[in-house]
């Protein structure tokens, strides 16, 4: 699952990409968070960190705010999703890039690794050919994933 601080910067990531599209100029925090649902305390800190990793730009100014400066299709789900909640992996024996050796664990025979490493493969190959502009209204990532439908149950 991802973690509601995720959820928000990706709404708020949302927003920016549709503001793009429109060519309207960037956007306050009052608008964005307006727009996206995301309360706006929380929101300053998940643009700082978005801002940093160079994901979205910001303006000084009374015509000023923040802005997305990559292109929606270029803007990485799977970069997005480490950026706020960390590794993806779920386990730390699996990470590519926060690798750690699990205690107690023979890396060779462990069943949970082999188990969760198939899983984690697949998702993987799914969600790094996600983008931003995957979330934006035009978009229809289902089709290229059919046996994903959306249900009721968790």
């Amino acid at each position: 699952m991802i973690t509601l601080k995720t959820k928000y910067a990706l709404k708020a990531l949302t927003v920016l990409a549709d503001e793009k599209a429109g060519e309207a100029g960037p956007l306050r925090i009052e608008q964005i968070a307006e727009r996206s649902g995301a309360p706006k305390r929380f929101l300053e800190h998940i643009l700082l960190d978005l801002k940093r990793a160079g994901v979205i730009g910001s303006r000084r100014g009374r015509n000023g705010g923040y802005e997305l400066i990559k292109d929606s299709r270029r803007v990485s789900l799977a970069e997005i999703l480490r950026l706020i909640d960390g590794p993806l992996a779920p386990l730390p024996c699996l990470s590519r890039r926060a690798y750690q050796k699990c205690e107690n664990c023979d890396e060779e025979t462990c069943s949970v690794k082999a188990v969760f490493g198939g899983f984690y493969a697949t998702y993987l190959v799914m969600i790094e050919s996600l983008t931003l502009f995957d979330l934006q209204a035009e978009s229809r990532p289902l089709e290229r994933f059919p046996l994903l439908e959306p249900h009721a149950g968790g």
